[in-house]
């Protein structure tokens, strides 16, 4: 399969070309996803928003959260499924210097945010009595800020200084989204300075706040081993456990990326550990949280129960 030839600044966005039978299969799978991160991100956000039952920092976070997969993924997905649906895989430059900053963005966003999420675990399980103090909605707010302030001043700096880097007319990008670890890839002078700037910031923004949850849940383990209520603990490891098992998709495949952008970015296995967490995680953010969260099912309950009996008073008039 040929690619298009670019014209003027555009890029080239090799993705997958070299496997177009695979290309077909994975649209299909990419467009299902996508909907599906819709769907079920937009159904937590209205349901946290509408039922006063889940108006609590915890669910004020997940709504911050399904907010960030949402946008994360449109800011990739609608692109990678052009690229995939016909021979054209270019991209304007403007186009990709947008889709850098916001994705990074996002993701860094994301990586503060369930690291303040498991904050907020911590003093629902080790501080109970002080739970509604400790988190008024104004530490919230300001959690939350401080969460997407670190996102967009990471990108700035980290998008900026990517996008400065001479290409020298390079503009063939051997991934499906313009991401810092193959955008540096195009510059024709020494790279190793960028490298080490990427790791020191992957550090500060990735390993920094995935230690933040392992200390914040050693201490909610901690906290659990003292308690001798099967209720208490079952309603624990509920909610936490959810946190938990996205943490661990999220970091697991990013932490790939980031951490050794050589190593994953020499082998095609990168770019689907790529796809893993700009395509399938916020597709599966939802569906770990309602399917292991008995408050957000009976809220999606009490929605459709009210929208129904609002639709048969309509009817019958």
């Amino acid at each position: 399969m040929t690619i298009n030839k670019s014209s003027g600044g555009d890029f080239i966005l090799v993705g997958f070309s070299d496997q177009p039978q695979l290309e077909k299969i994975l649209f299909v799978l990419v467009l299902i996803s996508y909907l599906l991160t819709l769907v079920g991100n937009t159904a937590i956000i209205l349901v946290s928003c509408l039922d006063s039952a889940l108006q609590t920092p915890m669910y004020y976070f997940l709504t911050n959260l399904s907010f960030v997969d949402i946008c994360f993924s449109t800011s990739i997905v609608p692109q990678l499924l052009w690229n995939l649906h016909g021979p054209a895989k270019t991209i304007t430059a403007t186009g990709c210097a947008i889709q850098l900053y916001v994705s990074l963005a996002l993701g860094s966003t994301e990586c503060v945010l369930l690291a303040v999420m498991a904050f907020d675990r911590y003093a629902a399980v080790c501080r109970p009595l002080h739970y509604a103090t400790v988190m008024h909605p104004r530490l919230c707010q300001s959690l939350a800020g401080v969460a997407w302030l670190s996102g967009v001043g990471n990108t700035l700096i980290q998008g900026t200084i990517t996008l400065r880097l001479p290409r020298c007319g390079n503009h063939k990008i051997y991934h499906f989204i313009c991401e810092v670890p193959a955008m540096i890839k195009l510059a024709c002078v020494d790279i190793h300075a960028n490298e080490v700037q990427l790791f020191m910031a992957s550090l500060v923004l990735l390993l920094l706040p995935l230690t933040l949850i392992l200390v914040s849940y050693g201490y909610i383990a901690q906290a659990l081993m003292r308690l001798r209520s099967a209720l208490t603990w079952g309603k624990a490891l509920g909610t936490c456990g959810s946190h938990m098992l996205v943490v661990v998709l999220f970091y697991g495949t990013i932490t790939a990326i980031y951490i050794q952008p050589n190593s994953s970015y020499a082998h095609s296995q990168g770019k689907f550990i790529t796809l893993l967490y700009t395509v399938v995680i916020p597709t599966l953010n939802p569906l770990i949280y309602t399917l292991r969260n008995k408050d957000v099912k009976g809220a999606l309950k009490r929605l459709v129960r009210k929208n129904n009996s609002t639709g048969k008073k309509i009817l019958s008039r």
